[in-house]
């Protein structure tokens, strides 16, 4: 962690550095950068995918969500809406990104592709479920989405844990099962995803163990002691962790494992 803590202080931005010292200590940030971290929302309260377009994009406010978790911020005012702004957009258990973003969306988010529709269900109902989790309501605000939510994941899930979608569908499918108390149909999704840790890239490896941590997953559940044993051995000797989307992201990917091994 020394060589992880120091990678992000050397690499990272005010708001790195701000979200390094949250996951420490606890330590809250300045109203200067919780500022910068918001910046861009739209009126209805999600935050659009590039600056200055105006529709919002689930995809993009979950990874803005994430952001705000990592300085204590979810309580404030633009994440409250950003989450109500999810709740909206949710339809028949499931969420979608709008139609009108189909020509620019990754293939992740793309309106009317299956697989995205599930992972783009799993991220939302993720942070609707971190939201209930910490406001200590079980099945409270959105107990009511969530459940509908868990239940139409777990439809998408085969009777040997498979997913018919991208990775990181599978691991907030655990996390979102876990909390609904569906402990069998998450543990074999976390089945499934412990077959595959070895070939598993290492920001997958951080972003899958932080996300179970985040909703409660016990932190010696044999998983996560596999996870953290696979971060172990792929740390690079500047302390930091590779990602998938290039060296700009390799401090958020190293947040993320921080987070991971909280």
């Amino acid at each position: 962690m020394d060589g992880a803590i120091g990678f992000v202080v050397a690499h990272g931005d005010s708001v790195d550095r701000a979200r390094l010292s949250f996951l420490r200590t606890g330590a809250g940030p300045t109203e200067d950068i919780l500022t910068t971290a918001e910046i861009g929302q739209s009126p209805d309260g999600g935050w659009p995918a590039r600056w200055g377009a105006e529709v919002a994009s689930i995809d993009a406010t979950c990874f803005r969500l994430a952001e705000l978790d990592d300085l204590g911020a979810l309580d404030r005012q633009a994440a409250r809406r950003a989450l109500a702004w999810l709740a909206s957009r949710q339809h028949d258990g499931m969420w979608e990104e709008d139609d009108s973003l189909a020509a620019e969306a990754p293939p992740w988010a793309k309106p009317g592709d299956p697989e995205a529709r599930l992972y783009v269900t799993t991220n939302a109902a993720f942070w609707l479920t971190v939201s209930d989790l910490d406001a200590g309501w079980g099945g409270g605000r959105y107990g009511a989405l969530l459940r509908p939510a868990a239940q139409a994941i777990a439809a998408h899930i085969g009777a040997d844990g498979s997913w018919k979608s991208f990775l990181v569908s599978a691991w907030l499918s655990a996390a979102v099962l876990h909390r609904q108390d569906m402990f069998y149909e998450s543990a074999r999704i976390q089945i499934m995803l412990g077959d595959r840790l070895s070939q598993m890239s290492p920001a997958d490896v951080a972003s899958m163990a932080s996300a179970l941590r985040r909703v409660g997953v016990a932190v010696d559940e044999w998983l996560l002691t596999a996870a953290r044993r696979r971060l172990a051995e792929t740390q690079r000797s500047d302390g930091g962790w590779t990602s998938d989307d290039g060296a700009a992201f390799d401090v958020h990917t190293t947040l993320a494992a921080i987070r991971a091994t909280r």
